[in-house]
């Protein structure tokens, strides 16, 4: 008789995954198809770090493992990274070089909490903190985060999960957030990481977004804050795939406090031995001056598909919207346009059948509320989003 898999492994899919596989077998098929469901810049690498890649496959030179948390060059160089950006001195030896931001997770919330302790995330939020947490047999307490606190928690909201369900041992914050793309600033920061040091929580700050802010959206840090500004024993978690457009490469890193090293260090080991040797070595070059020059040109077509975007959203006709501050995501209610659907995953299957633009459903961010949203990433360029403008507003006249 089959064995059934492990209760702990019951969690859902990731919907934009799945719709990503359809969006393969449409276009197998000769389909003309649009993507805008994923987080995935369309520049790719900055050219010193494909160059730099190409060189080192070329070079013959072997490619073996190395140390658990990443080579000495990339931690030194993203150390550099927190000066330029921050002012920050962070030490090498508290960079923990992982494969993407998914592997950092993996590897800080295994370090960081128990089995049995409450870790409070916002809701509408990045559905893989979720099921990562309960995976690990972690209780998710999920905080609905709307427009009166601009989808961010806050310590008034804090207080009423901890007393709702008990005492918190983390809380998850994203800033730019995926998928409202909305920030917290340096005060709201502050109060968070205040009310996490008062209440003996663990934050953990998402920062994968940083470098993608829209000041005229009313960022007043032009990169945002980094939680290690405020307090060295939260987790921060960063990436090369958006700022510096590498998703393929899985490449992230995280700031680890001293009391955690050890331990990261040894699961790492275990876990994953070490990140991709090759995009680690290339991932250097992104440091460049080079680099800084194009992925900040990366940022300011984001800008301009980001207002274009905006300027289109009276023809789409939808309901509320979260403000863009950062990332390159549009967060929508569908509002009078869910009519003749069950949910926004109808809609969103639908339109994609139809008219060959493919959106994720709310549901993968919030499975309440989202029900009746979409996200729609902007990443694919301006031309792409215009066109795609196109055929959802002919899609929902039909």
């Amino acid at each position: 008789m089959p064995q059934p898999a492990s209760s702990r492994s019951q969690v859902p899919g990731f919907k934009v995954m799945e719709v990503l596989q359809r969006v393969a077998e449409l276009r197998e098929a000769g389909r003309d198809v649009i993507s805008l469901c994923a987080g995935e810049p369309s520049g790719g690498a900055t050219t010193p770090v494909s160059r730099r890649a190409a060189e080192i496959h070329a070079s013959g030179t072997a490619l073996t493992y190395t140390p658990a948390l990443g080579v000495a060059q990339l931690r030194n160089a993203i150390a550099g990274h927190y000066r330029r950006w921050y002012g920050l001195d962070v030490e090498p030896r508290n960079v923990a070089v992982t494969t993407g931001s998914s592997g950092a997770f993996m590897l800080l919330f295994l370090t960081a909490f128990n089995p049995g302790d409450r870790v409070a995330l916002a809701k509408p939020g990045y559905p893989a903190y979720r099921n990562i947490l309960k995976a690990l047999g972690i209780e998710v307490v999920e905080i609905a985060c709307g427009p009166a606190t601009r989808y961010q928690p806050t310590p008034e909201l804090l207080d009423a999960a901890a007393e709702a369900h008990g005492p918190l041992a983390g809380v998850v914050l994203a800033s730019p957030a995926n998928p409202t793309g909305t920030m917290v600033d340096r005060a709201e920061l502050t109060a968070l990481a205040d009310w996490c040091r008062i209440n003996d929580a663990r934050l953990v700050s998402d920062e994968i977004y940083h470098g993608i802010t829209y000041p005229e959206a009313g960022a007043a840090d032009p990169r945002g804050v980094c939680a290690w500004e405020l307090d060295r024993e939260t987790i921060v978690i960063s990436s090369f795939s958006k700022y510096w457009g590498m998703t393929g490469w899985r490449l992230g890193w995280a700031l680890v406090p001293d009391s955690l090293l050890g331990a990261v260090d040894a699961l790492a080991g275990n876990v994953a031995l070490c990140p991709p040797a090759p995009a680690q070595f290339a991932a250097v070059e992104a440091f460049s001056e080079e680099s800084y020059r194009q992925a900040d040109g990366f940022l300011a077509e984001f800008a301009e598909t980001r207002d274009a975007l905006l300027a289109e959203l009276p023809r789409l006709e939808w309901g509320d919207a979260a403000p863009a501050d950062g990332a390159f995501y549009l967060y929508a209610e569908l509002g009078e346009q869910l009519r003749g659907f069950a949910d926004s995953a109808e809609y969103c299957s639908a339109l994609l059948e139809a008219e060959g633009v493919a959106l994720t459903p709310g549901s993968d961010f919030d499975d309440g509320g989202g029900r009746t949203a979409v996200r729609l990433s902007f990443a694919a360029g301006r031309d792409q989003v215009l066109a795609a403008v196109d055929r959802i507003v002919r899609f929902q006249t039909q």
